[in-house]
């Protein structure tokens, strides 16, 4: 791959994680504002996972087969703009999550995207992709310390960026080298898209405990992604976006380590671990305030590192080992579909209603602040779950341990 290329592409990551950093940290803070409830703010991040449900259907069915992938990224981009500037007008929670759920079903398949266009310019995706995928993490944590060092959380500018990115983005996508459909003419099958073929696979107990798992633990997830800004603005946090960004910057940090942890720990001590970080983070939120036990903020923040890393990129390498070549795609879908998808939208659901069970209001009915200490503790007990349900339950083949 020449140095043209890597640099068109590095663009092209950065891009499109930039606008989503924009946005997506912040969005709870904002509507919070407004005057939304806890339960509209769930709904709203609802919209992300049914457009990660629905990604996989448009990519295999349309971006894949009839049309060149860049193309079809420019144009989801270039839709998505003016859908995000749509969003930054809106005020109503029914009218915010049908735009937001537009928008949604444009932007998720555009991360399979992407990430096609790049493979497709590699000649060793093994070794160049990790160097120009980390633009994307990079991009997120340049946009959360421009939205908080702006002072911007809780208003409807950060659309306006993402928006404004959106356009360049789009523009940007037709100058990329050229990706024809890989899956022209071709038959597929919605089960192949969204991982149905590797369903087989749960007859393996120690497989199912990682699928079932994986579901469960996404549900506290969504706490931290949708509520962590809002509760951080609420206890008088300057900078809660920018200081957010330590999370992706020690997920970077525990990426690198991860083959080091691989052949101490093992699999399944390393998912026991990044369990049991979700559980710590959430206490540490319970328990800490922005005043002398601010470090427990910051060191719930730093511990998302452990908590992503650990779990989620260590059940995928699992399942990668696991999965017979002939539905290791199909299994990847999987685990995709029952975090990103299912899960993450059952949390975001469940996540708004005990928020909002927990809002402080005024005599004139108006939400003044939350009970955030029975708040996290929800999050707190749900991964406590899991981790005793996996330590049970899943099994490590030796074969594993080693190779790991």
């Amino acid at each position: 791959m020449s140095t043209n290329i890597r640099v068109q592409l590095s663009i092209m990551m950065f891009f499109q994680f930039f606008i989503w950093g924009c946005w997506y940290v912040t969005m709870g803070t904002y509507f919070g504002e407004i005057g939304f409830q806890g339960s509209d703010v769930g709904n709203a991040y609802s919209t992300i996972s049914l457009g990660a449900i629905f990604a996989p259907l448009f990519v295999g069915m349309i971006a894949d087969r009839f049309f060149n992938a860049e193309k079809v990224l420019g144009a989801l981009h270039l839709i998505g703009a003016g859908l995000l500037y749509w969003i930054s007008t809106i005020t109503t929670p029914s009218g915010v999550y049908w735009a937001l759920l537009l928008y949604s079903l444009c932007y998720m398949p555009t991360l399979a995207i992407a990430n096609a266009v790049a493979f497709n310019q590699m000649d060793n995706p093994e070794k160049e992709f990790p160097a120009i995928r980390v633009l994307g993490t990079i991009a997120w944590i340049v946009a959360g310390i421009l939205i908080g060092t702006m002072k911007i959380e809780p208003t409807a500018i950060p659309f306006k960026i993402a928006a404004g990115f959106s356009v360049l983005m789009g523009i940007y996508c037709f100058f990329l080298p050229a990706t024809p459909p890989k899956a022209k003419g071709k038959d597929v099958s919605v089960g192949q898209l969204l991982g149905f073929d590797a369903l087989k696979l749960m007859k393996d107990r120690s497989f199912a405990v990682l699928i079932i798992g994986s579901l469960l633990v996404s549900i506290p997830l969504s706490f931290y992604y949708n509520f962590t800004n809002p509760y951080f603005n609420e206890s008088g946090m300057v900078n809660a976006a920018g200081k957010m960004t330590m999370g992706q910057m020690s997920e970077i940090i525990f990426l690198l380590l991860m083959p080091f942890f691989f052949k101490k720990l093992g699999v399944k001590k390393m998912i026991l671990v990044g369990i049991l970080c979700w559980v710590a983070r959430y206490l540490l939120f319970a328990y800490g305030n922005n005043e002398e036990l601010v470090f427990m903020f910051y060191a719930g923040i730093i511990l998302h590192g452990l908590c992503y890393d650990f779990f989620f990129v260590t059940g995928q390498i699992y399942v990668d080992n696991e999965a017979p070549e002939a539905v290791r795609s199909s299994a990847q879908g999987l685990i995709a579909l029952v975090t990103y998808g299912l899960g993450m939208y059952i949390g975001s659901i469940y996540s708004g209603k005990v928020v909002e069970s927990h809002e402080i209001l005024n005599d004139a009915g108006e939400i003044i602040g939350h009970n955030w200490w029975n708040i996290w503790m929800v999050p707190a007990g749900l991964a406590g779950v899991v981790l005793i349900l996996f330590a049970i339950f899943f099994r490590e083949k030796k074969s594993e341990a080693v190779e790991a």
